[in-house]
């Protein structure tokens, strides 16, 4: 008699102790987002950053045996790829791709959801376009430019230390909190302006120009602007560090997710990768969606979530008969710790 095989294609985390649920499911982003829809869900928030069509394929190390686990080491490591950033059709594919998960990200957004799509300088202007067409030139909000400080300098052209962030409303009434991203403008002195203190106590800068006066309190919001310098990249041993290539800080995913959703919205991100977005949606009170196709992905984001609090469950899929389970869980609607992936 034939084993019954599943496949663990999604996991849904609970909510557990007023930790919002995540759910994660292995497979396509155009497809999955189609099937959501057709589920008749709808998100407020979509965060991509999609493949940048390097050309290379990148590799994870897993430690094996006793002594993988003691001491780890080169030695003790077998080497997998996670994931491959190669178009058979080179950029024509890569666009031809782009274009669908776009127009299915589109059809999942609520009518005053918005998009935020992370590239670099290989496709920036390609995806630009792309977002005119399918989102409406008429709906553009922001070119964001992430500026990051990482080791290096080119000595044949200008060093490249930004990404590029496109911020786009599906319709004009997008949800927008630019208080959630403001700083006080503090004590530092600008423009030679006098610094006075009112009749509150509260200690303002004063400038006079054209017979009029301007003042600008310590305490005022100061909202950033379309160039964010603030935000440092990861470095090699910042203790965010899930050794998964790729990945962005949470400081990155909680302003956009603080400026662009409420707590209880619901955020996608349909190349959750590493789980930054997840992780950043669900601490701050958002539930999340994360499509992926890699299994390591897959991986990388359940640690994640089972850190921030979640627990979760695996929805699995039947398939031929063969002589053993794929993914070493129980059958489809049992809870299980994990689906030995790990």
């Amino acid at each position: 008699m034939g084993i019954e095989r599943f496949a663990c294609v999604r996991e849904v985390h609970a909510q557990q102790k007023d930790v919002p649920g995540a759910e994660i499911i292995l497979g396509d982003a155009a497809a999955e987002a189609e099937s959501l829809c057709a589920q008749g869900r709808a998100v407020q928030l979509i965060y991509i950053d999609p493949p940048f069509n390097t050309g290379q394929e990148f590799h994870f190390a897993q430690s094996v045996g006793e002594q993988g686990y003691k001491r780890g080491g080169p030695a003790n490591r077998i080497t997998h790829v996670a994931y491959t950033d190669r178009f058979e059709e080179g950029q024509d594919g890569y666009l031809r791709m782009m274009r669908e998960v776009l127009l299915s990200a589109r059809r999942l957004l609520d009518a005053r959801g918005s998009i935020y799509v992370h590239v670099d300088y290989r496709t920036s202007a390609h995806i630009r376009l792309l977002l005119d067409e399918v989102f409406g030139a008429e709906n553009f909000v922001n070119e964001i430019i992430w500026h990051y400080r990482s080791g290096g300098r080119a000595t044949r052209h200008f060093g490249r230390k930004h990404d590029t962030i496109f911020l786009y409303g599906k319709k004009r009434g997008y949800r927008f909190n630019a208080l959630f991203a403001a700083s006080p403008r503090g004590k530092a002195r600008r423009n030679h302006m006098k610094r006075q203190i009112d009749e509150n106590g509260r200690t303002f800068f004063s400038i006079r120009s054209n017979g009029k006066l301007y003042k600008y309190y310590e305490d005022d919001p100061v909202y950033p602007s379309d160039v964010w310098d603030d935000i440092p990249h990861l470095q090699q041993k910042d203790p965010e560090r899930t050794l998964y290539d790729t990945q962005k800080p949470l400081a990155l995913l909680e302003r956009i997710i603080g400026v662009s959703s409420g707590p209880g919205d619901t955020v996608a991100d349909l190349f959750c990768g590493s789980g930054t977005a997840l992780e950043a949606a669900v601490r701050m009170g958002r539930s999340a969606v994360g499509v992926d196709a890699s299994i390591h992905a897959h991986n990388v984001c359940r640690k994640r979530m089972l850190a921030a609090g979640a627990d979760f469950s695996c929805v699995h899929e039947k398939l031929p008969t063969a002589s053993r389970s794929a993914c070493g869980c129980r059958p489809a609607g049992i809870r299980t710790a994990g689906c030995g992936w790990d």
